[in-house]
């Protein structure tokens, strides 16, 4: 092989759980979290120079990056090797971090919430300031809805033992999750998490996927009283705290996280309701190839191998070369960034036990590298994912030489590069097509990614609203939330699937984040922003490579209204760009009823 399949570490900390450097360097960061708590004190923004100001940014920045640094690379480990116990021992050391830091950033926000509007308006025109003004008014705006000091410090102290730890029980519960099957050569195995979902959900035997999906839901079904007791909790916790800071709006963390409009979400999502018939009649078409009636969850991913075609693979080295090659034609510093990526070994990609399910991508903003993990085995989705997480990783690539506080884009407009790159693969693997039946197959790859955001997601986002409606009343029992994910599940798909997921929200990561509610909706505007950037970007063809980098340098100093407006000149808060992208899909949707009709007759 030429490219590694296992990730560098030891680049980073050497030593992996033991790394004495990251143990130096955490110790470093408690002197440092220190020394900002005592400057942020003596700060008297009303009458000190704005250099005490800058002074207090740049110490900030500086704990930024080491927070980022150190919290990657523990979470890398802990992604890796589900049964490291070191790595969670220094997991949990280094959360106990976050209620000092907080503590004097509740500080800070609230001297930034005090100064008033006259003084505050200078200050953001002075030169040292003015490029971070956008988001230092985020943070006196934020300010102003903080409780006391002593309050947010209780409160901070708390989530480890609350928020936090009901996300991180999610995880040790996953990593006791075992999936019996019987391989090819009749020896029964157990998969973990991860090694079950890619076989259950892309396996080219229907009898496979349907064996394993049977598995999992029991899987998951044996644990959902322990399941339902950390979802409940953990959100219980959430809307306590929003509670206390006087907020009874659960979506208004999410939105004002995601600087989003709720006008915008609601016009991205009613555009898209009004859309779905041909995306059921999709899904039907597609269980037909299968000789089935109507579509089965599990078989959603399916790949469809008609005649005596075979599925088209890539070994690893393959999708290097092939992503390279491919984003070359549209922005060369872009495939010049995946090659350093292959060529550093900054990918975790082997298909082993031990590791958790799923893939992302992860910076180190002191090293100004990322980190990408995944599961690879070589299907054409693999390739799709490996691009994917390295588009997240060359948007922040482009932005490193920023402020920290400039680099801090939110969800949304994160799945930004990470969709635009998918999209590259996609259609280049469709114009790679050789026949007929390989050109179905590919269509069919390109469209799990629209039926992942229009269905899958909006089915996430019906029933996470569901649940906090029903959780602000009280504890919502295992029963109660499974009836609430089938009946979200009817709705996203108009009814139009032959099963379902019941226990998809035990089994969905996404739920159990502790970072912010409403992981859902943010990968639906990713996806349709990032359409609308690649129809934009095949008008301009090579000469938009510089637009792009524009535009992803943006992503943290603007409202994604502000974003769109500046860039690409629309208005999100109208059906108009959401219809386009839709179209974009549909377009697709047509061609794949078209050149399979004959197999259904």
């Amino acid at each position: 092989m030429k490219y590694a399949i296992n990730w560098d570490l030891d680049s980073i900390f050497p030593g992996g759980s033991n790394s004495q450097e990251l143990q130096n360097r955490m110790v470093e960061l408690d002197n440092q979290i220190k020394e900002y708590h005592d400057k942020v004190i003596d700060w008297k923004p009303e009458s000190d120079s704005v250099d005490k100001f800058v002074e207090i940014l740049d110490l900030q920045e500086v704990i930024s990056k080491g927070f980022s640094q150190c919290g990657s690379f523990i979470g890398a480990l802990l992604s890796s090797d589900i049964n490291d116990d070191k790595a969670k021992l220094v997991y949990g050391d280094f959360s106990k971090k976050y209620p000092a830091v907080q503590l004097a950033q509740t500080i800070f926000s609230k001297k930034l919430s005090e100064i008033d509007d006259e003084k505050w308006t200078e200050l953001m025109l002075t030169p040292e300031l003015k490029d971070l003004s956008f988001r230092l008014s985020e943070i006196r705006r934020d300010g102003k809805e903080l409780l006391s000091e002593a309050e947010e410090n209780i409160i901070s102290t708390l989530n480890l033992d609350g928020l936090n730890a009901w996300s991180s029980h999610y995880d040790t519960i996953v990593a006791s999750i075992e999936i019996p099957y019987v391989d090819e050569e009749g020896k029964e195995v157990s998969l973990s998490a991860g090694q079950a979902f890619n076989k259950m959900m892309g396996d080219a035997d229907a009898s496979v996927r349907a064996d394993l999906f049977e598995k999992w839901e029991k899987a998951w079904s044996d644990k959902v009283d322990v399941f339902a007791d950390t979802l409940n909790h953990l959100d219980g916790f959430r809307l306590s705290t929003q509670k206390l800071h006087g907020v009874d709006d659960y979506l208004k963390q999410p939105l004002e996280y995601n600087r989003l409009k709720e006008e915008t979400v609601d016009a991205m999502w009613s555009t898209i309701q009004a859309n779905k018939q041909p995306i059921v009649d999709y899904l039907t078409r597609k269980a037909q190839l299968f000789g089935k009636d109507k579509m089965e969850w599990q078989d959603q991913d399916a790949p469809i191998v008609l005649g005596d075609m075979e599925e088209r693979t890539y070994t690893f080295d393959q999708a290097a070369e092939f992503i390279v090659e491919n984003f070359e034609k549209f922005s060369p510093k872009m495939s010049k960034f995946a090659q350093e990526a292959f060529d550093k070994s900054w990918i975790e990609a082997e298909d082993r036990p031990g590791k958790r399910p799923g893939g992302y991508c992860t910076g180190l903003p002191e090293t100004q590298e990322s980190r990408i993990f995944m599961t690879y085995s070589n299907s054409v989705n693999e390739v799709a994912t490996l691009a994917h997480e390295l588009g997240h990783a060359f948007h922040s690539s482009v932005m490193w030489d920023m402020p920290s506080l400039n680099q801090d884009y939110a969800m949304n407009v994160a799945e930004t590069a990470s969709t635009f790159a998918e999209l590259i693969v996609a259609d280049a693997t469709l114009k790679s097509a050789k026949t007929k039946e390989e050109k179905i197959n590919l269509l069919d790859v390109k469209m799990q990614n629209a039926i992942a955001m229009f269905m899958n997601i909006h089915a996430r986002y019906i029933f996470e609203n569901a649940f906090y409606q029903a959780r602000q009343k009280g504890l919502v029992s295992a029963d109660e939330i499974t009836s609430m994910m089938v009946e979200a599940q009817k709705e996203a798909y108009l009814d139009g699937l032959a099963t379902y997921h019941p226990h998809f929200w035990a089994a969905k990561l996404h739920f159990f984040i502790d970072d912010v509610p409403f992981y859902n909706f943010p990968y639906t505007f990713g996806y349709l922003f990032s359409m609308g950037i690649y129809a934009y970007a095949n008008k301009k063809g090579s000469n938009f490579e510089d637009e792009y980098i524009s535009l992803l340098r943006d992503t943290a100093s603007m409202t994604s209204e502000e974003l769109a407006e500046k860039h690409l000149q629309v208005d999100l808060t109208k059906p108009d760009f959401w219809q386009a992208g839709i179209d974009m899909v549909l377009a697709d949707i047509n061609e794949f009823m078209e050149l399979t009709e004959e197999y259904v007759k």
